[in-house]
């Protein structure tokens, strides 16, 4: 059965009924079939994304409230309401909330699901080292960076004492 267009949700109603206190994922993009990824994220007054570098994905990022700062290797670029950023894969990339907070729009390819593959072949030097304090409890990934204070991809907070 085809897929039809239809209305996900009004930035108008959401970003005013969500707490100024509220940092992480407001929404995510949660159709099945689907070819991408969203996330509406709020970042609190003064909140920050720890640099960091994605390989993997183009981003493209919209400010949709508030103010902060896009931090790169090149420096700092303003970001106000209505700022659309490409964030390029490979680049190293980090974000800052304004005193009124921040609150964006990213969109990249959908990821695939991390999957459990069969048992590594034994190599000689003992087991790998566990890798679980790195996962994301709330979407399952691995973190972008080490300590970063909220998952860089689905936004949520993460325990700053967990990672390495």
């Amino acid at each position: 059965m085809p897929e039809t267009p239809r209305l996900l949700l009004s930035l108008d109603e959401l970003v005013p009924s969500a707490s100024s206190t509220q940092g992480g994922a407001l929404w995510k993009l949660a159709e099945q079939r689907r070819q991408l990824d969203a996330n509406v994220i709020r970042l609190p007054a003064s909140g920050s994304v720890a640099l960091h570098v994605e390989n993997a994905l183009d981003v493209l990022l919209l400010v949709v409230a508030g103010d902060g700062h896009l931090d790169g290797s090149d420096g700092s670029l303003p970001l106000a309401a209505g700022s659309l950023a490409w964030l390029p894969r490979s680049s190293r990339r980090g974000l800052r909330a304004g005193p009124g907070g921040l609150v964006y729009l990213t969109v990249h390819a959908r990821r695939p699901g991390m999957g459990i593959a069969g048992p590594a072949p034994a190599a000689e030097g003992g087991e790998a080292p566990c890798a679980l304090d790195q996962v994301c409890p709330h979407c399952g990934r691995m973190r972008a960076e080490a300590r970063a204070p909220f998952c860089a991809w689905c936004g949520e907070p993460l325990d700053p004492g967990a990672g390495r």
